[in-house]
């Protein structure tokens, strides 16, 4: 049976582009970005419209692809709000050729600062640093059509059917501050440690899980002026050094030790960390895995502590638990991500654009915090899409607004 056609974008199909008024002055920036090599002057797709186009392709699930952003560069309301002419295909396919996602990266940065600032109302004020999230989530393009399999990098010739997206999320704003793309394979310079190691920023406090768990990385972490939590394997050695007595608070979220400890007891002295290490017993459920075959994922099955390793020496035991609970966050924004901002459906095979990609959802994340005041959840980014498709009227979005603010109050 023949596949269906999709049916063409129409004007009515696409409203709410007056906002579109204040983003462009934002992208302005961009219009100069890869024309080095336009000579003959005759480009007619520049960054920042290819930004605003991704952007629309985020905010109106009527787009569904690049060809759709093709038909939506046709209509004249379009043209008009974006300030620029139709858009062949093979434009906006050579546009991750010809544009650097560097300046993309640091619009996202500027927003970012635009955030009202957490000094007012600072979830972990314990805690000095900006708690920080970090993990990688593998992100598939063609690996269900037989033409992925002889799509290859040019590194290491393995198949590029899917990316890893190494992601930093702040946990107390709820939203993402930076995206770097690598293959899936979680090896060499792609490998989780080490992406997160070139990555690494001052004043942040890194909530990460066990696979993070190298000492040498915790020792670049505090020598770059940062601290962390981080859960260790189950089998990890350690000299005690001084063992904390439990407060109350600390018994009724189920801790079960608060240690100051020698991590890699078994190891010669340059391979342990360098400075003091606190380790924290947490009291679990354990999570039984079911294996690949049963559609969970391999690896050792938990006995129901988690050994939590920190250099947070004088921030509560509770609280440290409580930090490592909220790195659950980033796998929420991983859905989010995926499956309401439409990445799910990645609009190119190459690095570079899965990466613009990236950094433009994290501009509508931040454009949504910026617009309402609010993190951005799910109800409220389908209210929003109900406005650019024309189901809502600017009325009912506003008053959707006010509500969460009640809701706050």
């Amino acid at each position: 049976m023949a596949r269906p056609q999709p049916s063409k974008i129409r004007d009515s199909d696409i409203v709410g582009l007056k906002y579109f008024d204040r983003l462009m002055p934002l992208l302005e920036r961009l219009h100069d970005v890869g024309t080095q090599r336009d000579r003959a002057g005759n480009r007619t797709l520049f960054f920042d419209q290819y930004c605003a186009y991704l952007l629309l392709f985020l905010f109106n699930p009527v787009v569904t692809s690049l060809r759709g952003i093709q038909q939506a560069s046709e209509l004249k309301r379009v043209q008009k709000r974006l300030g620029c002419a139709r858009a062949s295909l093979g434009s906006l396919s050579e546009a991750t050729q010809v544009f650097d996602p560097e300046p993309v990266k640091q619009i996202a940065r500027d927003l970012a600062g635009q955030l009202q600032p957490l000094a007012q109302q600072r979830q972990f004020p314990e805690v000095k640093h900006l708690v920080t999230a970090v993990d990688g989530t593998v992100m598939r393009t063609l690996s269900r059509l037989v033409q992925a399999a002889y799509l290859k990098s040019p590194i290491d010739g393995h198949s590029l059917s899917a990316w890893r997206l190494h992601t930093h999320f702040d946990v107390e704003r709820g939203l993402p501050v930076r995206i770097d793309v690598t293959g899936a394979g979680n090896h060499g310079e792609a490998a989780e440690r080490a992406v997160l190691r070139k990555t690494l920023e001052a004043d942040r406090c890194y909530v990460l899980d066990r696979g993070y768990a190298q000492f040498s990385l915790f020792n670049a972490i505090v020598t770059k002026g940062s601290s962390y939590v981080c859960r260790v394997r189950d089998n990890t050695v350690y000299d005690l050094v001084e063992q904390r007595p439990l407060t109350a608070a600390a018994q009724d979220v189920h801790i079960t030790l608060d240690a100051v400890v020698g991590l890699g007891a078994d190891r010669q002295p340059e391979d342990r960390p360098q400075h003091p290490v606190r380790l924290v017993y947490l009291q679990t459920t354990p999570h039984h895995k079911r294996g690949k075959q049963g559609g969970g994922t391999a690896g050792p099955r938990s006995d129901g502590t988690l050994r939590l390793a920190t250099n947070l020496l004088d921030v509560p035991a509770e609280v440290i638990a409580f930090i490592y609970q909220q790195r659950w966050l980033i796998e929420i924004f991983f859905r989010f991500l995926k499956h309401i901002l439409g990445c799910r459906r990645l609009l190119s095979t190459d690095p570079v654009g899965i990466e613009i990609q990236a950094y433009c959802a994290i501009i509508a994340c931040l454009l949504i915090a910026l617009w309402t005041g609010k993190k951005p959840t799910k109800r409220t980014y389908e209210m929003i899409c109900f406005y650019f498709i024309g189901w809502a009227d600017e009325e009912e979005l506003l008053a959707h607004l006010e509500k969460l603010n009640a809701q706050d109050a």
